[in-house]
């Protein structure tokens, strides 16, 4: 089904909204995450900010964030974006088996949870269930940035619970000299992967070209423990789990033109992703997404402004069910997106960017899986940030206002869908505050108020959800999803020694949830339906980091310290809200002695008891992981050697995040012990 851009420009309100700004972008320190070793430093500085929360590149942090990158990146990518970012303070996953997993921030996760390809739109079906995997892969990127809480609004009410920007450098921003590239090259146990990357940069002063390609293949993973396995080919019971293997692969091409004041560039990107859904036996998913980009950057063209910056990205996906070979439910999802921001130059302390954002998707489902009716989403967005710093610290503020229609298609196929259609006018507002109270300590602190539009599933939906295990049924009637947002926090920093903690609590007048409602009958089977149903609802929860330099002479040897909670309750009913993550704590040895490193450490997961009535809990559980490093520098290129294990224990665990782990019980456990071996060439 063929996308068809709509030209009618969004109604804004009245600007008067600016006055209570959010503080959509403003920056926190980028954490020293657990994979990362602190970088050496001769005095007390913060660690560089991120670029998603922080366009205007100032380093006095306000809203909560991390970032991947490096050889933090190496050691800690996973064949999944959400269990490659899974372990950093605040952040879980949803782990639907080694294949599909999207990131869960604070708690929230499918649609709360706004994922970007270079601050623009990703376009796929990941959050419509959860056995659908994220159209892009940690193997081929630079650059992994987690924006949490408040911070995230600039992104849209959808962001309420975070932004993930994954990078790369596809549309090069900068001049290349000569012949530049990278090469990745891995291979582990647990699922016997091959996998490998590379990319290419050439180019002058005036012109850059990028290609890269990546190809990752696995078999079924190794848990345990046995289980039953009724797919052809496959042992009956085995210690792996059964329709777990995958073969991913993909790649690019772009370019850009440098000018004196800026740069124009393009790229066109294909990913394609062939895997099991472990939930059943002998169902695989074949998906395929091509993805086409412009961006471009101005800087300084008129008095005042100090840059104009505009993308524009179409994406067309896909992906059909095969239920033993023969092709079944086939989801499509086809839409553009573009962003253009304006950063102004100082007006007395102020400093700031206003922006437009807009998007075009239409999405389809046909066969038996078709629970929800072919539907087309149009939104537009009007959004300004402001910062006022000082010696002391900054004020943070801004405001986002949006038009968003929902529309029903039907479907010809299916005659309980019926055309119909909702428009949204939703507003978002906070504001930030960083406070420096002593040459170590910063404190900060952020509220905000947003407001969702429902998405077409919520409203529409009527039909049988495999992935779920329920009929689920939409609310057509439902309103704008409301949440008032606090975000407090401290930050200390002494030479190599450092501390972070932030506190938050997200409380919701209507939060669309899921809820059992019956049961209903579907052909020769007894389901239970569930609805789409607003309810008042509490997020609350802390996260915590730190480093402790214990030796800086010859070597040095560093305590990484992690830990995070959040709790999540139907204040309607009392009752806690399902699959959330139970509290964690961990820590990690990290030494470094001139071109060799080494880890060990541990992540802690309490029992998860404080589930709703009729779900199951799940048992605490240890994690150690230990990593050797090794580099090689040479005059024209470097090297990192690198050897992993992951859950070096073997220990048999279940994720209380997963819905498998609900409706599958026993059928997809976390990985067993993998060690893991690779080098990442660069020249």
């Amino acid at each position: 089904m063929s996308l068809h851009a709509s030209s009618r420009t969004a109604s804004f309100t009245a600007c008067a909204a600016l006055l209570s700004f959010a503080a959509p972008l403003s920056a926190q320190v980028s954490a020293q995450v657990s994979t990362q070793v602190p970088a050496q430093a001769s005095t007390p500085t913060l660690a560089p900010v991120t670029v998603t929360g922080n366009p205007l590149g100032s380093s006095t942090a306000v809203a909560p964030s991390d970032q991947l990158s490096g050889t933090g990146l190496v050691l800690r990518s996973q064949s999944t974006l959400g269990e490659t970012l899974s372990g950093t303070p605040g952040v879980s996953s949803t782990y639907f088996g080694p294949n599909a997993s999207r990131p869960v921030i604070r708690g929230q996760d499918g649609d709360r949870i706004r994922i970007l390809a270079n601050s623009g739109a990703s376009i796929d079906a990941s959050g419509v269930s959860y056995d659908h995997a994220v159209a892009l892969d940690p193997i081929a990127v630079e650059r992994i940035e987690v924006l949490r809480g408040p911070g995230a609004l600039l992104y849209g009410g959808s962001a309420v619970g975070g932004v993930v920007n994954v990078i790369d450098n596809r549309i090069p921003r900068e001049a290349v000299t000569g012949i530049t590239g990278r090469a990745d090259i891995g291979l582990s146990t647990a699922s016997r992967e091959r996998g490998g990357a590379a990319l290419v940069e050439t180019g002058s002063d005036r012109a850059v070209l990028h290609v890269d390609m990546f190809d990752r293949r696995t078999s079924d993973v190794a848990v345990p423990v046995s289980l039953a396995c009724t797919k052809p080919g496959s042992p009956p019971f085995a210690h792996r789990i059964c329709n777990s293997a995958s073969h991913v692969r993909g790649g690019a091409v772009g370019g850009s033109l440098l000018f004196g004041n800026g740069y124009i560039g393009a790229s066109a990107t294909t990913y394609r992703n062939d895997y099991g859904t472990v939930a059943e036996d002998e169902v695989t998913i074949g998906m395929k997404s091509n993805r086409y980009a412009l961006e471009g950057e101005w800087r300084s063209p008129v008095a005042l402004v100090k840059s104009v910056k505009a993308q524009f990205s179409r994406s067309d996906y896909s992906h059909t069910e095969f239920d033993g070979g023969s092709p079944g439910t086939q989801f499509r999802n086809n839409g553009s997106d573009y962003r253009i921001e304006v950063k102004h130059a100082k007006l007395g302390p102020l400093e700031g960017v206003i922006g437009l954002q807009g998007e075009r998707t239409r999405f389809a489902v046909d066969g038996t899986e078709a629970f929800a009716p072919y539907s087309r989403t149009r939104s537009d967005a009007l959004f300004a940030y402001e910062e006022w710093a000082s010696d002391w610290g900054k004020v943070t503020f801004g405001a986002r206002t949006e038009s968003v229609r929902v529309e029903s298609l039907g479907n010809p196929s299916v005659a309980r869908f019926a055309p119909a259609s909702r428009s949204f006018a939703p507003m978002s507002a906070a504001a930030g505050m960083a406070v420096n109270v002593a040459p170590q300590w910063q404190l900060t602190s952020n509220l905000a108020f947003s407001e969702r539009a429902p998405k077409d599933y919520e409203l529409f939906a009527d039909g049988p959800h495999i992935a779920t295990g329920a009929y689920e049924v939409g609310n057509a009637a439902l309103g704008k999803e409301r949440s008032i947002n606090l975000d407090v926090g401290a930050q200390w920093k002494r030479d190599h020694d450092s501390f972070r903690v932030s506190a938050f609590e997200s409380r919701f007048g209507n939060f669309v949830s899921l809820q059992a409602s019956g049961t209903r009958v579907v052909g020769t089977d007894v389901v239970p339906e569930f609805t789409y149903t607003p309810v008042r609802a509490r997020f609350r929860g802390f996260e915590a980091s730190g480093n402790l330099r214990l030796m800086g002479s010859p070597g040095t040897l560093d305590l990484e310290l992690r830990a995070d909670s959040v709790r999540a309750t139907n204040v309607d009913t009392n009752e806690p809200l399902p699959r959330i993550a139970p509290w964690r704590a961990g820590a990690t040895l990290a030494w470094a002695r001139g071109d060799w490193g080494a880890r060990v450490g541990f992540d802690h997961f309490a029992a998860q008891s404080r589930v709703p009535a009729g779900d199951l809990p799940t048992a605490a559980y240890t994690l150690w992981t230990t990593a050797v490093t090794w580099k090689m520098q040479r005059e024209n290129w470097n090297a990192l050697w690198y050897a992993r294990i992951d859950n070096a224990g073997n220990k048999l665990a279940y994720s209380a995040t997963s819905i498998l782990t609900q409706t599958a019980p026993g059928k997809s456990p976390l990985p067993g012990r993998n060690l893991k071996v690779g080098v990442q060439l660069n020249f």
